[in-house]
C-alpha cells in the first residue's frame, strides 16, 4: 500500500463514473442509540487504521529520531482516545519488513531511511504498551507478501530472505511479491508474522486486501513452475491460487490460536467479492475487480465457514455510487454474515472526505455519518474501521468530527 495504491482501486478498479446520491437518512443522534434495544451503542468496533507502508500515516518521514517517532505515535493514539474509537490497527509488517526486533525479516525502511538499521527502540511494544494504557486495542496488521514497492532486489537489506531465496520471489507490476503457490513461502511468512504475536500481547492480528496483486495492465503473474508443480487436481490455475490463499488464512487462523489463544483474526478486502453479473451470489455492483477472480481470494467463503474471527470489506464509495453503491454492499454483507461467527465492521474512506478529486458527495461533511446511520440498520454490522489515522489528524472537511457527535456521544467497548 504506497501513499496512493492501496485504496486507488477503490476508485480506479470501478468500471463508472460517479452519479450525484439520492438524498439519504439523516444522522442519528448523538450518543450511538438507535432505539432498538440492541447494545450495540455499548459494544461496537471503533478503529483507525495507522498505515506506516511509505510513511503514509506515521512516522510522518522517515530517519525521525526515536524520541520524535514515539512523540508522532503518541498522538495518534491520544486522537484516536480524544474521537471516543477503541482500536487501533498498526502495521507493523508493511513490505516483508518488521517494525519490531524480528529474526526472521529486516527493520523497516519506513522508521529510519534504511532497511536493516535499528531505529534505537521498539515500535510495536510501545504500541500495544501505550494503547493499553488509554484504555485501546491494539490489532496487529500485516502484508503477507508483498516485498518491495519496486523491482530491484538488490536495494534489499543484505541477507533479506528475498534476496537469500531469490526463487521465492515475483516481479509483477514494476513489484517484488513472495509467491503464494509455494508451500515454503506459505511458511515463512507465518512463521514471520506469528513472531510478532508470540511476542507481544496484541489484541487482535490483522491483514488487509492484498494477496494475489492487483491487476497489471498487459502484464502475467509468472508463477508457472509453481502451478506446474503443486497444480494437479485443481481445475485451472484459478482455482489452485485461491486454494492457496485458502491455506493461508486457515493456517494463520489456526496459529494464532496455538500462540495466544482467543486472540481474534480479520481481514480487510476490497469490497466487492463478486459482481453479480459474474456470480448470482455476488453483490449488486459493477466493479472492475472482484476479489475472488482477480486476488484469488474467496472473502465470502471465508465469513460463511467462519475461519476468520472479523471481517472489514473496504466500502469505499459514497451512498448512491453507480459502479459500488454503499447502500447496497452494506446489506449484501450483512447477509454474507448472517448465521456465520464472524464479526462484520465496516471499512470507512475517511480519505476521501473533503479531497477535491472526489465526487460531489464527498465534499459533503455528513456522507460518512450517514454510512453509520445506514449500517445501523443491519444487526449484523458492529462497527466501522477508518482510513486513516493522518487523514483523521486533518479531518479537511469535520467528516470525523461528524461522525463522533452523531454516533460516539459516549465511549464504548469493542465487540468480544
Amino acid at each position: 500500500m504506497g501513499r496512493v495504491s492501496r485504496r486507488a482501486f477503490a476508485v480506479a478498479a470501478l468500471s463508472a463514473f460517479t452519479m450525484m446520491p439520492p438524498a439519504s437518512a439523516a444522522p442519528k443522534p448523538a450518543g450511538g442509540g438507535d432505539g432498538r434495544g440492541d447494545d450495540r451503542a455499548a459494544s461496537e468496533m471503533r478503529g483507525v487504521w495507522l498505515a506506516t507502508v511509505a510513511n503514509r500515516d506515521w512516522p510522518s518521514k522517515p530517519g525521525l529520531t526515536a524520541a520524535q517517532q514515539r512523540a508522532e505515535l503518541i498522538t495518534h493514539l491520544d486522537r484516536a482516545v480524544h474521537n471516543r474509537l477503541n482500536t487501533v490497527i498498526f502495521q507493523v509488517r508493511p513490505t516483508a519488513d518488521a517494525l519490531w526486533p524480528s529474526p526472521f525479516e529486516p527493520w523497516s525502511q519506513y522508521l529510519t531511511g534504511t532497511q536493516g538499521k535499528d531505529p534505537g527502540w521498539d515500535p510495536l511494544g510501545t504500541a500495544v504498551e501505550e494503547a493499553h494504557a488509554r484504555g485501546l486495542k491494539l490489532h496487529a496488521w500485516f502484508n503477507p507478501y508483498r516485498v518491495a514497492a519496486h523491482a530491484d532486489p538488490t536495494r534489499l537489506a543484505a541477507g533479506h530472505p528475498a534476496r537469500s531465496n531469490p526463487d521465492w520471489v515475483v516481479t509483477y507490476g514494476g513489484k517484488l511479491y513472495y509467491n503464494p503457490g509455494l508451500p515454503e513461502v506459505r511458511g515463512f511468512v507465518q512463521d514471520a508474522m506469528l513472531d510478532a504475536v508470540e511476542k507481544y500481547p496484541v489484541d487482535g492480528v490483522h491483514f488487509d486486501d492484498y494477496f494475489y496483486p492487483y491487476p497489471a495492465a498487459g502484464q502475467t503473474f509468472d508463477d508457472d513452475a509453481a502451478y506446474d508443480e503443486y497444480g494437479a487436481g485443481f481445475p485451472d490455475r484459478a482455482a489452485w491460487r485461491r486454494d492457496n490463499i485458502d491455506k493461508l488464512v486457515r493456517e494463520t487462523a489456526d496459529r494464532i490460536k496455538q500462540v495466544r489463544p482467543g486472540t481474534p483474526f480479520g481481514i480487510s478486502p476490497f469490497g466487492v467479492w463478486r459482481n453479480a453479473a459474474t456470480d448470482p451470489l455476488g453483490s449488486d455492483t459493477r466493479a472492475g475487480v472482484q476479489t475472488y477472480d482477480d486476488l484469488h481470494a474467496d472473502t465470502r467463503k471465508w465469513v460463511r465457514e467462519s475461519w476468520i474471527d472479523y471481517i472489514v470489506p473496504q466500502l469505499y464509495w459514497n451512498i448512491g455510487f453507480t459502479a459500488a453503491d454503499y447502500a447496497k454492499l452494506v446489506p449484501w454483507w450483512a447477509e454474507v454474515a448472517r448465521g456465520s461467527s464472524t464479526q462484520l465492521y465496516v471499512g470507512e474512506a475517511l480519505y476521501k472526505a473533503g479531497d477535491p478529486a472526489q465526487p460531489a458527495a464527498w465534499q459533503d461533511p455528513a456522507e460518512l455519518s450517514r454510512h453509520l446511520t445506514l449500517a445501523r440498520e443491519r444487526a449484523q454490522v458492529r462497527g466501522h474501521v477508518f482510513f486513516a489515522a493522518r487523514d483523521m489528524a486533518a479531518d479537511r472537511i469535520g467528516a470525523m468530527a461528524r461522525v463522533v457527535a452523531d454516533h460516539y456521544g459516549q465511549p464504548a467497548p469493542p465487540p468480544r
